[in-house]
């Protein structure tokens, strides 16, 4: 058997020869050039074929022993029967199957959804200004965690999170949005996305039903569905999520998620009176409401409509809420709001599914809030959010007319632009693409049958100055996709 290839040139520097032998003599084998069953040379003829020492044969070939890939008995050495080694040459059976993918649910995760990979571009939705965040003061909290930093904030955060942040931020939401909450309630997570990942796996059972809206957030989608529910869509009318009495009869939930203060993307508001029915029928359902307060520090004008969470006594609310868009989405902090009467079994069953970090980061926030810096900030961009959307209204009304038909502009940091149903969103989004804009098209939010057409317009990362020029790439693109100058005027439904 010619094995001089084993030790032929290139050699790796600085490798002990035995070591490579091992290496290449176990790739052969792993890859198929060495076939089951063959026999290899005595470890004697061998080294006397490739010019070394008779220990460095016989060192692979213990090691190779040893790690099942070569059989050694009195009749001398071979290789072994491996299943299905990789690159070997194996009959193929025509009922065999296709090889392992993720799992349904995860296939379902990877369905189609809007870009996320252009969050510099203008328009983008759901991108706060990073040039406005208070650097300075950020880093003050930051070296002051550091210093007083001790094992506990570099080894995995408390239960719940660092306790001065959940003491901070329960008093900030009870002066921000009214919620009579205590620190024992609140559960700090790496973001909404982790919080409604745990809504799913510790409030519900696999294979139960959850409502989301539809047009809503497709992200929940994802973390309900990789967590085995069943997602049901249910229709958003002018007042917000809108169940009927099929939705209620034929698929009763376990859990309902929704985004009542500013429906996303659409901008709706729950009405005061749907927000007391639907706490009343998913108390009387057993149903746990996960309300979704992303955007709500950002209001146009005038105070934030009333939370779902302790709206009633006794609701069955959890309240998520999160610091990417009031900071900064790198930061990967979020938190929930639990009632009394299961924040502690939540929590213990949280720290026993995950492990928390970000030690330092929490004791930086609580500073930071503790300090008013969080406060301060918001107000100055609350003007600052303001003041670009009436720019952009402005800007968007010149260049396609007064009939434009705009809404979503209660709070946040996006419009939604409504098209004709003769122009289809997706078009202009691709052509908006092209020109350099990060504009979504509407109707990727929803699901059949629902049909909505138009453009999600983020301006929390466009500049006054920068308002026309985008608005005329904006137009251009508009044009190109109806192949003419028109004025796209649609109407609101969805």
């Amino acid at each position: 058997m010619e094995l001089d290839w084993l030790l032929a040139p290139p050699l790796p520097a600085a490798v002990p020869r035995q070591r490579v032998l091992y290496l290449r003599l176990r790739e052969a084998i792993l890859s198929g050039r060495l076939a089951a069953d063959t026999r290899l040379p005595a470890s004697r003829s061998l080294a006397a074929t490739l010019g070394i020492a008779r220990n460095t044969v016989l060192f692979a070939y213990e090691q190779l022993v040893a790690e099942g890939c070569l059989v050694a008995d009195r009749h001398g050495t071979r290789v072994a029967q491996l299943p299905a080694a990789p690159g070997a040459s194996q009959p193929v059976s025509r009922t065999q199957g296709p090889p392992p993918v993720l799992s349904a649910r995860a296939a379902a995760a990877l369905q189609r959804e809007p870009a996320r990979d252009a969050e510099a571009l203008p328009f983008s939705p759901g991108v706060p200004d990073f040039g406005a965040f208070p650097f300075r003061a950020w880093r003050a909290c930051l070296e002051r965690a550091w210093r007083d930093a001790g094992w506990r904030q570099l080894g995995y955060a408390a239960h719940g999170g660092d306790p001065s942040l959940r003491a901070a931020l329960a008093a900030h939401l009870g002066s921000v949005r009214g919620l009579a909450v205590d620190a024992a309630q609140l559960l700090i997570t790496s973001g909404t996305q982790a919080g409604l990942d745990l809504c799913a796996r510790l409030l519900a059972d696999h294979g139960d039903t959850v409502w989301v809206e539809n047009p809503g957030y497709l992200a929940a989608r994802v973390a309900f569905g990789l967590a085995g529910l069943q997602v049901h869509d249910v229709m958003v009318d002018d007042e917000g999520l809108a169940p009927g009495a099929e939705d209620w009869l034929r698929h009763p939930p376990r859990l309902i998620m929704t985004t009542p203060s500013h429906q996303y993307p659409s901008g709706r508001v729950m009405s005061l009176p749907r927000r007391f029915a639907l706490i009343e029928r998913a108390r009387a359902a057993g149903t746990w409401i996960v309300e979704d307060d992303y955007d709500s520090e950002f209001r146009r004008a005038g105070p934030a409509p009333p939370a779902l969470f302790g709206l009633q006594p006794g609701a069955t609310v959890v309240y998520a809420g999160t610091f990417s868009k009031t900071l900064y989405p790198g930061l990967r902090l979020g938190y929930l709001v639990l009632p009394r009467t299961i924040a502690a079994d939540f929590i213990h069953a949280a720290a026993r599914a995950t492990r928390a970090g970000q030690g330092i980061e929490q004791r930086a926030l609580a500073d930071f809030i503790g300090r008013g810096h969080y406060i301060t900030h918001l107000r100055r961009m609350r003007a600052r959010y303001n003041a670009r959307q009436a720019a952009l209204r402005a800007a968007l009304r010149q260049a396609f007319g007064p009939g434009l038909l705009l809404s979503g502009g209660e709070a946040g940091l996006h419009l939604v632009m409504w098209l004709p149903d003769e122009l289809p969103d997706v078009a202009v989004a691709q052509r908006a693409a092209q020109v350099g804009l990060g504009v979504r098209a509407l109707s990727a939010y929803a699901r059949p049958p629902v049909r909505c057409n138009g453009l999600v317009l983020g301006y929390g990362n466009l500049d006054e100055g920068a308002v026309e020029g985008a608005v005329a790439r904006l137009k251009r693109a508009v044009e190109d996709a109806s192949a003419g100058p028109r004025s796209p005027i649609g109407a609101a439904r969805c």
